[in-house]
Parts: structure tokens; sequence; C-alpha cells
């Protein structure tokens, strides 16, 4: 293995420094970056204990304290999840949790998606857009990517939102696996705050596209 590629003990999550994953991945354009094996691609997620809690015990979503009411995103960009939840600081986002599925899933949640940009190639018109993102279950939506310290860059992460059925059959039935990230990212974030973004560490992420083209050209994915 590359000596600049580390396995934690307590993961499966292959990482590199952020200094050597600058120099791979692309710096602009929208690209789906995640931590991926031949079968899997990791998702995250933030919560608060209780959800966490249950979810790492059951390897499901459930529990008294999870909601299946709602939308929920899922992102398989690590820093923007840390974007999203401050490096598990943010109040209810104090647990990060990575989940594994199957990319076969993963292109099926792509694929049940709506565009939250009209792109008048799909659409007819914005009344007929507008009413895929009310009746659809899955949304789909490009947002500027960020670096360790949450500044934006010209590169673009995904993240898909989830409810209804959909949801369901992701909290349910489609995760492999949830591991718990935290300890990780406290552990990252003082290595940004102590020593710099030269020592820090990430999951190792590579470009992913579904294999159908016409998907990854409906989406967006470069």
């Amino acid at each position: 293995m590359n000596t600049n590629l580390t396995k934690n003990n307590l993961l499966h999550i292959t990482t590199e420094l952020y200094r050597n994953s600058i120099q791979r991945l692309p710096k602009t354009g929208q690209h789906l970056l995640g931590h991926q094996t031949e079968d899997l691609i990791v998702v995250y997620q933030a919560y608060n204990h209780r959800i966490a809690d249950f979810a790492v015990e059951h390897q499901f979503l459930g529990g008294n304290h999870y909601s299946y009411s709602r939308m929920s995103w899922i992102k398989p960009n690590f820093l923007w999840m840390m974007y999203r939840c401050g490096w598990a600081e943010k109040e209810n986002q104090e647990r990060v949790l990575a989940l594994w599925i199957q990319k076969m899933d993963f292109e099926k949640i792509m694929g049940e998606a709506a565009i939250s940009s009209f792109n008048p190639q799909y659409y007819q018109s914005h009344a007929q857009w507008r009413a895929g993102l009310e009746q659809k279950e899955v949304r789909l939506q490009w947002d500027p990517d960020h670096d360790p310290y949450g500044n934006k860059l010209q590169r673009r992460a995904i993240q898909l939102g989830l409810k209804g059925k959909m949801l369901e059959d992701f909290g349910k039935h489609q995760i492999k696996k949830i591991e718990d990230l935290t300890d990780f990212v406290k552990q990252q974030k003082q290595v940004l705050d102590n020593l710099g973004v030269d020592d820090l560490r990430v999951p190792f992420e590579t470009k992913f596209k579904a294999s159908d083209p016409i998907l990854n050209e409906r989406v967006g994915i470069e």
C-alpha cells in the first residue's frame, strides 16, 4: 500500500494526506467524489448522539428519535460534510456517520432524483420541473465544494435529499454498514487547528460515475 495511505485501526475507510488529495482531484467542474470499493460507496450524515447511538448499534436508521417524515440529505464528499456539520461541532450534528451502500443502490437513488436546477434539455417547462421537485422523493443538488477551512472552491459537490419510501429503503434496507467517524473527525480538527492543513488526513476519494452515461449527463456529472 502507498505509504501516504493509511487505514485507521478503528475504521474501514482508507485515508490520505489532504495535500496529496488536492494534487489528484479536479479543481473545477461538477464531480461526484467519494470513498469507494469495487461495489460500495460511502455517504455521510451527521446526527445528534441519540440517533447516532441507535444507528451504530442496530446498523440502520431508526429509533424513537429518528423521523422518516422529513427529507434527509446524504453527501458522498467528506469535506462538504465537514463544512455542513462544522467538524461535528454544530448542534444536533455532533456525530458523523459513514454509511456504506452498494453502488447500484446509489445509482438507483440518483435515477429517481429531481434536479434542483432547471435544465431545458430534460424539462419542457419550468412548471414541469417544479412539479418534479414536488412529486419525486429524491432531490439532487450541486453546491460549491469547500476546503478544510470552509472556503468555497470552484469545484462543485453533489448532495441528495431523500424522503418517503426512498428514505425508508435507504435507511432500513440499503445501508450495508454504518461506521462512527466522530473520533476521527475530532482528531483531524485538532490537527487542522494545531498543525495546519499539511498534516490533515481525509478519506481517500475518487471520481464516481454511474454505469449509465445518460444518467451521468442528466444529473450533471462531469
